[in-house]
C-alpha cells in the first residue's frame, strides 16, 4: 500500500513532463516562430501603411504649396514683363517733353505770351518773373519760373486765353487767377503761372524785366483763385 502511494505521484510527475517535452517539441518550436515571424510582418506591413499615407498628404499639401507660390510669382511677374521696353518708351517721351514743351529761354515765354495774348485780343500789362534752379547739379536741372502777370480786356477773351494757355504747346501751370471788373465790359485779370526753362538755353531775362525773389512770390497773396 505504502509502495503504491509513492508510485502514483511520480507516475503523476511523469505525465507533466511528457506534455511539456511534447510542446517544446522542434515542430511546435517551428510553427511558433513562424508565428511570430507573421505577426512581426503584418506589424511592419501596418506600419509601412501608415508612413505611406501620411507621406502620400504631405506630398499632396506641398504640390499644392507650389502650385500656389507658383502662381503668386507669375502675377507678381506680369508687371515686370517688358519693363526693358517701358523704360526706354518713358525715358523716350521724357526728352521729347523736355526738348519740346519746355522754353529755352525767357524771351520763348515771353514771346509765346504775347502771341496768346495777340490771338485772344487781351492786352498784357506787365509780368513779374521769379526765378528758382531745381534738380540742380543734374543732367536735368532746369530753372522754376513763377510769374505773376497782369492782363486786361473783354471777360470772354480772357477766358479763351486762359484756355489757350492751358493747352498750349508750352508747358504753363497755372497757380491762381483773380478777376476784377463787370462781366460785360472790360476785366482785369491777375494770373499767377509757372513754367520751367530747359538748360542749354539763355538764362537771361528780357532787358526790363522785373524780377523777383522765390521766397517773395511764394509768400505773396494771389488775391483770390479760379
Amino acid at each position: 500500500m505504502t509502495a503504491l502511494a509513492l508510485l502514483k505521484p511520480k507516475a503523476a510527475n511523469g505525465n507533466g513532463a511528457g506534455k511539456l517535452r511534447g510542446w517544446l517539441s522542434p515542430l511546435n518550436l517551428h510553427w511558433a516562430g513562424v508565428a511570430l515571424i507573421a505577426l512581426v510582418n503584418v506589424y511592419l506591413l501596418a506600419q509601412m501603411a501608415f508612413l505611406w499615407h501620411r507621406s502620400s498628404n504631405y506630398n499632396a499639401d506641398a504640390r499644392s504649396q507650389q502650385r500656389i507660390e507658383l502662381k503668386t510669382a507669375e502675377i507678381a511677374a506680369v508687371p515686370l514683363r517688358g519693363l526693358d521696353e517701358k523704360l526706354a518708351r518713358a525715358t523716350m517721351e521724357s526728352d521729347r517733353f523736355y526738348q519740346q514743351r519746355l522754353p529755352a529761354s525767357y524771351s520763348n515765354v515771353l514771346g509765346e505770351l504775347g502771341s496768346l495774348t495777340k490771338r485772344a485780343n487781351v492786352r498784357l500789362a506787365r509780368v513779374q518773373y521769379a526765378p528758382a534752379t531745381v534738380l540742380a547739379g543734374t543732367p536735368g536741372e532746369l530753372t522754376e519760373v513763377r510769374m505773376d502777370a497782369s492782363l486786361s480786356g473783354d471777360y470772354r477773351a480772357l477766358m479763351l486765353f486762359l484756355n489757350s494757355l492751358e493747352r498750349d504747346k508750352m508747358f504753363f501751370v497755372i497757380n491762381g487767377v483773380t478777376l476784377t471788373g463787370q462781366q460785360s465790359g472790360t476785366v482785369t485779370l491777375r494770373l499767377r503761372l509757372t513754367t520751367f526753362l530747359r538748360e542749354g538755353g539763355s538764362q537771361e531775362p528780357p532787358p526790363g524785366a522785373e524780377l523777383v525773389s522765390a521766397e517773395r512770390s511764394a509768400t505773396t497773396p494771389s488775391g483770390g483763385a479760379r
